[in-house]
């Protein structure tokens, strides 16, 4: 049989070493012995003994604090011996590597699979207003290991060294160190420009030394007016009390 369909590019690719990588530019590959944490509904094919449980959010207090925020990762185990595959609606997928000292902020909507050697928390976001659905809380990931994101388009990383301004929507994650803040867009000159996809004027400042990576797409994760309202409930009670 012949097809431009089995052109060695479209075909397995194999490793020697058990862990993460990119298959193509929308799939990500996980050689397992032993265990991987992925994003639930995450899993496109796999072979071997491999045994998936779901997990929730992350242990109890990351689930209480999910359920809060409308944030956070609902997850599942992959354990066994084998080859798993992983994909997000075709989004574009990358890798990160962590040592031990780093710490980045990441939209929980993003995190596709991670090395359990890495701890994650829900943690706010600083500086956010109650208004903006982009959301107050992020995924604060720490430790050693690798950690598979997904971005709609190819972004561009922003090396933060000067005061950066980003759309809500379009921030995917960056350095944990990175003090931020959240303004009307009119402060900054800018009108009704931004937030055309989402109905807000508003953008996230970025200072410090750091980066941000910034995807191109302005719209909103799937679930993210649903979340908004859950929030707002349940966190405007809370906050407002």
């Amino acid at each position: 049989m012949r097809s431009a369909l089995f052109a060695a590019e479209n075909m397995e690719k194999e490793s020697q070493e058990p862990g993460l990588r990119l298959q193509n530019s929308k799939l990500l590959k996980a050689e397992l012995n032993g265990e991987i944490m992925a994003r639930q509904g995450s899993m496109v094919a796999y072979q071997g003994q491999v045994q998936f449980q779901a997990l929730g959010s992350g242990g109890v207090s990351k689930w209480i604090k999910s359920k809060l925020t409308g944030e956070g990762v609902p997850l599942m185990k992959c354990s066994g011996r084998g080859d798993v595959f992983f994909a997000d609606r075709a989004a574009d997928v990358h890798l990160i590597d962590l040592e031990q000292g780093d710490a980045i902020s990441i939209n929980g909507s993003n995190v596709l699979a991670f090395e359990p050697t890495l701890q994650y928390d829900i943690k706010m976001v600083q500086g956010m207003g109650m208004m903006s659905s982009a959301g107050l809380f992020n995924c604060v990931f720490t430790g050693r290991g690798r950690l598979a994101i997904t971005t709609k388009g190819t972004p561009v990383v922003l090396t933060v060294d000067a005061p950066t301004y980003v759309d809500p929507q379009a921030a995917i994650c960056w350095s944990a160190s990175l003090q931020t803040g959240y303004h009307r867009a009119d402060q900054l000159g800018l009108g009704t420009l931004l937030g055309r996809s989402t109905g807000e004027a508003f953008t996230m400042s970025f200072s410090g030394q750091g980066f941000v990576v910034v995807q191109p797409s302005e719209e909103p994760p799937p679930g993210a007016h649903q979340s908004q309202q859950q929030q707002g409930g349940v966190l405007g009670g809370l906050l407002g009390g």
